[in-house]
């Protein structure tokens, strides 16, 4: 690196140093935690929530499928 690469990858780490968050650790205990998990789960109803259906894009803009050498006949 040279040296204005080297500053600016020193000014970058010490404002990530001093911009950190540090998380406060969960103080319930495992019960409380489990019944908070459950009630969470039962107010998500049939029609809420995150739903994936299919995991294939749209079918657009892709080319003939089998054109491959077969279109090769009889001209040998």
């Amino acid at each position: 690196m040279d040296k204005r690469l080297l500053k600016r990858h020193k000014r970058q780490v010490a404002r990530a140093k001093e911009n950190a968050k540090v998380s406060e650790p969960d103080l319930r205990t495992p019960e409380q935690i489990k019944a908070a998990r459950e009630a969470s789960r039962a107010t998500q109803g049939p029609g809420q929530g995150p739903t994936v259906h299919g995991s294939a894009g749209p079918v657009r803009n892709r080319g003939p499928i089998g054109t491959g050498s077969s279109a090769k006949t009889g001209s040998e």
